[in-house]
C-alpha cells in the first residue's frame, strides 16, 4: 500500500499544512465548555411539539459511555483517565432546516431554531444503560456505536453524535463511546496513549451489548484515531477468542488515522470477519498528511488511493471494502470530516455494511457517489468486481 508523502510540498507550505492539520484533525471550529451539557427548559408549546410524531426529526436521543474522569465542578468530563465507565442518556432538540454539518452550540440564551440544545440528561447505572440500549435497538436488531477521534472534548463528541443521529434519521438511540482525549492541539501523542488505554473499556461495552440475543448486529463506527481504537479493540476480542462477539460486528473506519503497516498487523491477528471491514477513505485528506508527518511520513490508511491497482488487489486479498468518499462534501477545509456529511446516507450505508444492499459485490474498492450509492466500475481483477473511477 502506498501514500502521498509530505516531500511533495515545499518546506514553508509543509510547516503550515502540519500546523493547520493538527489544529483541525477533529474538525472542531469551537471549543464549547461543559455548560452546554446542562439541560435547557423548553417553552411548553415547543416541548409539546418535540414530542409529536411530525417533529420526530427535531428530537434525537443519544446514549453515552465514557472512561473520562468526571469533572464534578463543571458538570462534564475531563481528559483524565477514569477507573470505571460512566453511562449517560441525553435528549437533544435539533434545529430545523440545517444546511450543513456545522454545530451551533447553545449560548446563555438558547435558541432552538439555530442551536443544538440538550433538553434532558440522566446518568444511568450500567444495567439500566444496557437495558435502554436494547430497548432502542432497531427492528432488525442493529445497534450503533460511534467512537470519536483526536482532539475531541466529551461535549464536542456528544453533540457530533447528535448531529449524525439527526441527519442519518435511523430509528433508535446511537451510542457514543468517548475516550479521554486531551482535547488539545498539542495532545496528539497523549491521545494515542489514551486510545490504547481504552481498549478494554470499549471491549466491555461491546461485549455487554452483544450478550443479548436481541442484538444481531453492532455497527462499530470509528473516526480518525477512533478507528485505531476500534481496530485494537477488535484485535483484543479476537485474541480473547470472542468470535461470538466479532460475528456481530460491522466495523466502519472513517478517515482512519492508522499506520498502514500497523493496520496490516491488526488484520493478520483479527483474520477475516463475517462482515467485511469497511474503510471510508479520501486521498485528498490533508489532516492525515499532518498525521503522517508526525509519524515520520508513514502513510495512513485513510488516504488510500483506490485507483492504485495495489490497493485494489490488497482489498480483495484482505477481504475489505475500501470506499472512496471524496465526492461527499467536507466542511473543515481539509477533507477530514466527510463522515459527518455522510450521515444523511446512513440508511444506505448501513444496509451496504450488513450485506443487504451492494451493487458491486461483497469486497473490493468502491466509489460512494453523491447520490448515496456505493458503485463499482466494470474493472475486474482476479474474477472480482472492484472499483475504478
Amino acid at each position: 500500500m502506498t501514500g502521498q508523502r509530505l516531500n511533495e510540498f515545499p518546506l514553508g507550505a509543509k510547516t503550515m499544512l502540519v500546523a493547520i492539520g493538527l489544529a483541525m484533525l477533529a474538525g472542531c471550529a469551537t471549543r464549547p465548555s461543559p455548560d452546554v451539557l446542562n439541560p435547557v427548559h423548553m417553552p411548553v408549546q415547543l416541548n409539546a411539539s418535540l414530542q409529536s410524531d411530525e417533529a420526530a426529526s427535531s428530537r434525537v436521543n443519544v446514549l453515552a459511555a465514557t472512561n473520562r474522569n468526571p469533572d464534578t465542578a463543571r458538570g462534564g468530563f475531563g481528559s483524565a483517565w477514569a477507573d470505571n465507565l460512566t453511562y449517560e442518556q441525553y435528549a437533544f432538540s435539533v434545529p430545523p432546516n440545517r444546511k450543513d454539518t456545522a454545530i451551533t452550540y447553545p449560548t446563555s440564551r438558547p435558541d432552538p431554531e439555530r442551536q443544538f440544545v440538550v433538553i434532558q440528561r440522566k446518568q444511568l447505572p450500567r444495567d439500566a444503560f444496557v437495558e435502554e440500549a436494547l430497548r432502542s435497538t432497531q427492528s432488525d436488531g442493529t445497534v450503533g456505536i460511534f467512537v470519536h477521534g483526536y482532539n475531541y472534548s466529551y461535549q464536542e463528541a456528544l453533540f457530533r453524535t447528535a448531529q449524525i443521529a439527526a441527519d442519518a434519521n435511523i430509528p433508535g438511540s446511537p451510542i457514543l463511546f468517548s475516550w479521554p482525549s486531551a482535547a488539545a492541539v498539542a495532545g496528539y501523542v497523549a491521545d494515542r496513549d489514551a486510545a490504547l488505554s481504552s481498549r478494554s473499556d470499549l471491549d466491555s461495552l461491546v461485549t455487554s451489548l452483544s450478550a443479548s440475543g436481541k442484538v444481531k448486529r453492532i455497527i462499530l463506527f470509528g473516526h480518525s484515531m477512533g478507528g485505531f481504537l476500534v481496530m485494537e479493540t477488535v484485535r483484543q476480542l479476537k485474541l480473547q477468542h470472542r468470535d461470538d462477539v466479532i460475528g456481530k460486528l460491522a466495523v466502519i473506519l472513517a478517515a482512519p488515522d492508522i499506520d498502514i503497516d500497523v493496520f496490516r498487523s491488526q488484520l493478520k491477528d483479527i483474520g477475516r470477519m463475517p462482515i467485511p471491514i469497511s474503510l471510508l477513505v479520501s486521498k485528498d485528506d490533508r489532516a492525515l498528511v499532518a498525521s503522517s508527518f508526525i509519524a515520520g511520513e508513514r502513510a495512513r490508511v485513510g488516504r488510500l488511493d483506490i485507483d492504485d491497482p495495489i490497493i485494489r488487489e490488497a482489498a480483495l486479498k484482505e477481504r475489505l471494502r475500501v470506499i472512496d468518499i471524496t465526492s461527499i462534501q467536507a466542511s473543515d477545509g481539509l477533507g477530514h470530516d466527510r463522515y459527518a456529511s455522510l450521515a444523511k446516507f446512513g440508511a444506505q450505508l448501513a444496509s451496504f455494511e450488513s450485506g443487504r444492499r451492494s451493487s458491486a459485490g461483497d469486497v473490493g474498492a468502491y466509489v460512494f457517489d453523491a447520490a448515496g450509492a456505493a458503485v463499482a466500475s466494470p474493472f475486474r481483477l482476479a474474477g472480482h468486481v472492484v472499483g475504478s473511477q
